[in-house]
């Protein structure tokens, strides 16, 4: 059985989900004023590979991720760029897009905007002051009244004295009390140009911590299994989020809290005040993003990851390792891209490649997996495999290892592609295409037909034929 650790107990649990063979999951997703850094980067690839192992244990799994499009940030920098906030975040979201396409990153099956979801918020907060846990504070903002909801700091494990001392001594901004938070900001007078929205409580827009209890609510329920994000959003923000919801619906908002660790460079937490902050789009200029990816998933997702050119270069080998043993084994035939198939407990498909999840090498890769997402573990197994397909020459097994890689998304390219620098005359690696294919498949599932068109258009003129199968898309260069 999947074993879980939960941020809100401290402790592994069994993954009971409150609706048989179902799985709902909500991770807190990017705030769109910049390209994305390392930090996104493993919060992207860790709840996809969670969402993956979800899926090949047999779950229907419901995975929401969302994108915070208002913002104070967000509104400064589109002022600071003399551009519309529209125009400022949509080229962030598709950047956002692009990188996580090349990282081998699935789409969430819904990825709600923020502004999308005003009048939910709207609800969730006028429940929240007809339950008393919401005032209208003298500056015409919404608070949150943190004192009047028990529990508060359950999840972080801060008690309201610790928080209150930590906090200044003066009451700020019209705040009852310095812990309490705001849910709708009041539009102020000398900012003709905010972007606001009409409420009970005059014009304004919402907090950012509102934004999350509101979209997760509407599309997981009241109440759901998963919650995940960063180490740095267990509090406040996933705090504030308990408080908020279960202060609006008086019953329990999520089952398991998950949170991954940070991401620190040479030993130091990644900061751009220190000046070793690092963009996906920088780190791919150097390093292969299947490389990135491995690299990822090589640690445990709630130990801190340190990133440094050294232990790129060494995942860098280890992944070349794999790859070489599956060289003279595997056929470069196009990888088919399509729905990712459910696999059962017993056999399954990943990447194309059935698994055989009764052969003892992937028996020891599930409990690895099933106990906390394990992928250390896991890819140790990976690596003991390798060594019987090179002792071997065993065409089974080097199907069962690429089959079991898939799971984690990968050893999915043609391994000669790889060991040869991964671009072929087109110029796009493997990864590239097939990011282009998954952003292809979901503008044919939201029917926007014209810029699925295009994509294809433009993979022809790059060289990569396309043909679509029942079973997914194919692709070839020519």
């Amino acid at each position: 059985m999947l074993k879980i650790y939960n941020t809100l107990t401290r402790d592994k649990q069994d993954f009971k989900p409150i609706e048989a063979n179902k799985a709902r999951m909500y991770v807190c997703g990017m705030t769109v004023y910049d390209y994305c850094h390392l930090g996104h980067a493993r919060v992207l690839v860790v709840f996809d590979m969670v969402y993956r192992w979800l899926k090949a244990s047999g779950y229907d799994v419901t995975y929401v991720r969302n994108i915070t499009d208002i913002d104070d940030k967000i509104i400064r920098r589109a002022a600071e760029n003399g551009e519309s906030i529209h125009a400022l975040t949509q080229r962030f979201i598709d950047a956002m897009h692009e990188d996580a396409g090349a990282l081998g990153v699935q789409r969430p099956d819904h990825e709600p905007r923020a502004t999308q979801f005003v009048p939910q918020m709207l609800e969730m907060i006028a429940q929240l002051e007809k339950n008393g846990l919401a005032y209208r504070a003298a500056d015409g903002d919404v608070n949150y009244a943190v004192r009047k909801f028990d529990g508060y700091g359950k999840l972080s494990g801060k008690s309201l004295e610790d928080l209150r001392a930590g906090e200044r001594v003066e009451v700020a901004d019209g705040k009852n009390d310095p812990l309490d938070f705001v849910l709708w900001k009041h539009a102020r007078d000398s900012e003709a140009d905010e972007v606001k929205w009409d409420s009970p409580w005059g014009k304004g827009r919402p907090g950012w911590h509102i934004e999350c209890s509101a979209m997760g609510t509407e599309l997981l329920g009241r109440h759901f299994d998963i919650h995940g994000g960063g180490a740095d959003l267990q509090f406040p923000h996933h705090e504030n989020e308990i408080a908020q919801s279960e202060g609006a619906h008086r019953c329990q908002y999520v089952n398991v809290w998950m949170h991954n660790g940070f991401v620190r460079v040479d030993e130091e937490k990644m900061s751009k005040s220190l000046g070793n902050f690092f963009t996906i789009r920088e780190v791919l200029k150097k390093y292969d993003a299947e490389v990135v990816r491995f690299f990822i998933l090589r640690a445990h997702y709630r130990s801190p990851l340190n990133y440094s050119d050294a232990h790129l270069d060494d995942a860098k080998g280890a992944l070349t390792r794999l790859y070489t043993a599956l060289k003279s084994l595997t056929p470069p035939t196009p990888i088919v891209r399509g729905e990712p198939p459910v696999s059962s407990p017993d056999k399954g498909r990943q990447g194309g490649v059935a698994v055989d999840w009764n052969e003892p090498y992937a028996k020891r890769f599930k409990a690895a997996m099933d106990d906390d997402f394990n992928t250390p573990e896991a890819m140790a197994v990976l690596f003991d495999l390798t060594n019987e397909v090179n002792r071997t020459q065993s065409a089974e097994a080097a199907a069962q290892l690429k089959a079991l890689a898939g799971v984690l998304g990968l050893l999915q390219r043609d391994p000669q592609s790889f060991l040869q620098g991964g671009a072929g005359e087109s110029g796009l690696d493997d990864a590239a295409i097939n990011a282009q294919i998954e952003a292809r498949l979901a503008t044919k599932k939201a029917r926007n037909f014209a810029e699925a068109d295009r994509i294809r258009k433009e993979l022809l003129e790059a060289g990569v034929v396309l043909e679509d199968t029942p079973q997914g898309t194919a692709w070839r260069r020519v």
